[in-house]
């Protein structure tokens, strides 16, 4: 039946990308909207594709060659897609496949022209565009150059550009299949490209329009500077006329030729606004029927749209899903978290379900919705002094959303601004019992939860775990808690505030709050130095762990001279900060006590850049420029008017802030704590379900939300095609970047440093731990992947507590997110390094290797020759 390999376009829909590739798919959906004129034609179906491919020789080795080679290997990518291309082009289309596709042909009329287009089964999918990918050829003439031009889509399946774009988006060659779409060619006046969603900004409210003369190829290839028309509400609000010296005409024999614009007409638009606005108008129709923002490819023919292809705008950050029509303003946890990556949904739901707020998921990520908090004045104002002090570009986001006029609802007081204060003005004592019983607390509520849940399984095990979420925020939302917390904060702002006011100095509290007693974090980091200096006398141990690579490593220990001693210490430091890693606040991330390799390269940079002892040193020499500062201020103070008041209102901070700024780290610690307990019962129940042939691997639990696991646990089933989809989607969020603010309206909201004395091609970011630093940059993604000297500057995206182990043998920090009072910048204070935080791209901005200068102080990074 050589019916299957031809299929006209009103005869599929977005069900049949399988059949006829993810253009033919959108195209057929496309003809089937009320309104929308697309131009007729048929898909040579992904069965001719397979048949061809039947064909070809050797073909199989060659993908299998593809697939092994080096991704960063362009050469080899080309010579051997090439070599593909040529073999598919070489191959001569069967006899009843040339027969369907000229009998298709014969049904389109009299036409002789036509426009062949690729249509690969991994295209125009939400999560990859694959847009420019392959090829697409117009003004066809007759059926044997269309049968060419077939050949040619099929082998573009292998160009360069579409190998390396499926190996970035994790996509197996073997697994996409290219189907061949065929329409009659329209001989457009205009033609372009309309975004339903601005393609910079995200902002779905906003639609923006690309016209040029006569065919739409010279816009996409480049050629033409396009007219751009940006439309809101259904009305033109800005448009930018080019001049358009040429165009793409089609010739009468094939194929297409430039040609001159006439003088009169290169400063005309391709469109009136009228024009403009129907456009639009029909797009949110396209938009509307797809389910999401299109990019949409248009001809303008006697004065009437025809639509040629349409794809989603996969580099679109979502927006959380309300329900209403109201403007909503999002912050983003992650920024104020550390944890910028996207989460799986059990991570996602856990958090939801412990978080102190409402909590909205949009692209894998967690957002707070302000909007009501910046209704109102009194609570604007508290609450863009609380974020300013921790991430400026947060807080100028959002005061340019509130510069648009009539976006945030004006609205009575909303209440406070911030958490409850703790600061100058808190009547809480400073009394170092209060941390301590504070702790005391939370270690008990963590040692009745691991008792309690050993006996719990089943259904049972999540209504229990539901109350252990309400006692998680009841410790958390202590207000003790959170007045400690907010005591050692505003000292420390009171003290830089004050300090600078008075003596001139800046940020002088960084140098106040060394080696403050009590902070988790910093210890976490000062121990694996303790462990490094029990391993470094022992070679065998040393030369076996430079050899580890798998996670059962600490059995091998045993067998070696000193590897028992080895092995105790990892465990101890395992048993007291093992819930910890890279990411935390995602309960799905795997920690150091399941995957202890971790930490292997960190320690054995400890035992070769550090001398026994080290800890001990470094805690006493931070304690000891405390002391110094803290002599040298007090005196500086005495000797002013009124030094006398001034020194002990500042004694009074600095004690204040020396016996509560560590207590800051210990919240944390012990929601991770909590945290690993509840996905170790989760995953017993996971591996019962594989048992029972419920899942096909314990972590497919992690694909599901809280809710929806706890369904499957009670009635033992389960969606295969929610977990796949589900993957599919968290894969494709890992191209996304997060934005710190976002509106309803999809805009992502950048803000930005408004700073003009810093040095020309300097990185600006935030201060947040004083001195001055030169040295080589080390820009690490993984923490697993480190390999530090002495001296060496760390460059990354974001640190959380996990990264503080690297804290101690660096002597600079660079991070592209951050704050004031996060986790990184706290450490870097901690242990007396200058860092600069908020430095936006930085990774791709500063090399690794590039020696740069960190000013701690002043908060910008100069990049060295």
């Amino acid at each position: 039946m050589t019916e299957q390999y031809v299929r006209d376009l009103r005869e599929v829909d977005g069900t049949h990308v399988a059949v006829v590739g993810g253009k033919g798919a959108h195209l057929g959906g496309l003809s089937r909207i009320e309104g929308i004129r697309v131009p007729a034609g048929f898909c040579v179906t992904t069965d001719a594709f397979r048949r061809v491919m039947a064909e070809a020789p050797s073909i199989d080795d060659r993908l299998d060659r593809l697939s092994r080679l080096d991704p960063d290997d362009r050469q080899a990518i080309r010579a051997l897609s090439a070599e593909i291309r040529r073999i598919i082009e070489g191959i001569a289309v069967p006899g009843d496949l040339t027969e369907a596709i000229t009998r298709a042909l014969a049904r389109l009329g009299e036409q002789a022209a036509y426009a062949v287009r690729s249509s690969a089964t991994a295209e125009d999918l939400p999560t990859a565009s694959f847009a420019g990918q392959h090829d697409t050829y117009v003004n066809v003439v007759g059926p044997a150059a269309v049968l060419r031009h077939v050949s040619r889509c099929w082998a573009s399946l292998f160009t360069e550009r579409a190998v390396t774009y499926r190996r970035r988006n994790g996509i197996d060659h073997r697994t996409v299949q290219m189907a061949v779409v065929v329409q009659r060619m329209v001989f457009p006046q205009a033609a372009g490209i309309l975004f339903t969603a601005d393609p910079l900004t995200g902002n779905r409210s906003v639609a923006t329009v690309e016209a040029g003369f006569g065919l739409g190829e010279a816009l996409v290839s480049g050629l033409v500077n396009p007219d751009v028309f940006t439309v809101r509400h259904g009305e033109v609000v800005a448009r930018a006329v080019a001049a358009k010296q040429c165009a793409l005409q089609a010739l009468p024999a094939g194929g297409t030729r430039e040609v001159a614009v006439d003088p009169p007409l290169q400063g005309q638009p391709a469109l009136t606004d009228a024009q403009a606005v129907r456009l639009v108008r029909l797009g949110r129709r396209i938009e509307a029927h797809f389910g999401r923002p299109q990019d949409i490819e248009w001809c303008l023919v006697d004065d009437g749209f025809r639509f040629v292809q349409s794809r989603p705008i996969t580099t679109l950050f979502p927006v959380p899903e309300t329900g209403d029509q109201e403007n909503h303003v999002y912050v983003s946890v992650g920024h104020q978290q550390m944890m910028t990556d996207p989460m799986k949904p059990l991570g996602l739901s856990v958090w939801q379900l412990t978080a102190m707020v409402p909590v909205h998921e949009a692209g894998g990520r967690l957002f707070v919705d302000v909007t009501r908090r910046l209704a109102s004045p009194a609570s604007r104002a508290g609450l863009l002094d609380l974020i300013g002090r921790g991430d400026p570009l947060t807080r100028d986001a959002l005061e340019t959303v509130l510069d648009r006029d009539g976006f945030v609802p004006s609205l009575p007081d909303a209440g406070p601004g911030g958490p409850p204060a703790g600061g100058a003005s808190s009547p809480i004592e400073t009394d170092p019992a209060i941390v301590t019983g504070l702790i005391e607390r939370s270690q008990a509520s963590v040692a009745a939860l691991e008792r309690d849940i050993r006996t719990k399984t089943g259904p049972a095990l999540f209504d229990f775990l539901l109350e252990a979420f309400e006692e998680h925020r009841r410790v958390l939302g202590d207000p003790l808690n959170l007045q400690v917390i907010m005591a050692g904060m505003e000292a420390t702002w009171w003290l830089n505030d004050k300090l600078r006011e008075w003596l001139g100095e800046r940020n002088t509290a960084d140098t106040l709050t060394l080696s403050a007693p009590g902070n988790i974090t910093s210890e976490m980091g000062l121990a694996l130095l303790d462990v490094a200096d029990v391993i470094r006398p022992y070679r065998e141990v040393v030369a076996f762990l430079r050899g580890v690579e798998d996670e059962d490593f600490l059995d091998g220990l045993a067998k070696l001279a000193g590897g028992t001693e080895a092995r105790d210490a990892i465990e101890s430091y395992l048993y007291r900060y093992g819930m910890r890693c890279v990411g935390e606040i995602d309960i799905t991330r795997p920690r150091w006590r399941e995957r202890p390799g971790t930490l292997v390269p960190v320690i054995l940079d400890h035992v070769r850049n550090f001398e026994p002892g080290a800890a001990g040193r470094r805690f006493e020499q931070g304690r000891q420029r405390a002391l110094q500062k803290e002599h040298d201020v007090l005196s500086r103070l005495r000797a002013l008017p009124d030094g006398d008041r001034k020194a002990d209102e500042t004694k009074r901070m600095i004690d204040r802030v020396r016996t509560f700024i560590g207590y800051r780290e210990y919240p944390k610690y012990g929601i991770i704590n909590r945290y690993f307990v509840y996905k170790q019962a989760l995953l017993r129940e996971a591996e019962r379900l594989v048992r029972a042939d419920v899942l096909a691997e314990k972590e497919d639990i992690f694909y599901l939300t809280f809710q929806e696991l706890r369904d499957v646990v009670r009635t033992n089933q389960v969606d295969d095609r929610l977990i796949q989809q589900r993957k599919d989607a968290f894969r494709s969020y890992q191209a996304l970047t997060p934005p710190r603010v976002l509106t309803s309206d999809g805009e992502a909201v950048s803000g930005a440093y408004r700073r003009d004395d810093v040095p020309a091609g300097a990185l600006v970011g935030l201060p947040v731990s004083v001195g001055t630093v030169e040295g080589r940059a080390r820009v690490i993604l993984d923490m697993a992947q480190a390999d530090l000297e002495a001296g060496d500057i760390l460059v990354t995206t974001f640190t959380d507590p996990s990264w503080s182990p690297l804290f101690v043998g660096i002597a600079g920090l660079v991070t592209e997110v951050g704050g004031l009072m996060t986790h990184g910048a706290v450490i870097a204070r901690e242990y007396g390094l200058p860092a600069v935080v908020g430095v936006e791209r930085a990774t791709r901005l500063i090399r690794d290797g590039q020696r740069i200068r960190v000013h701690g102080t002043d908060g910008y990074v100069e990049l060295l020759p």
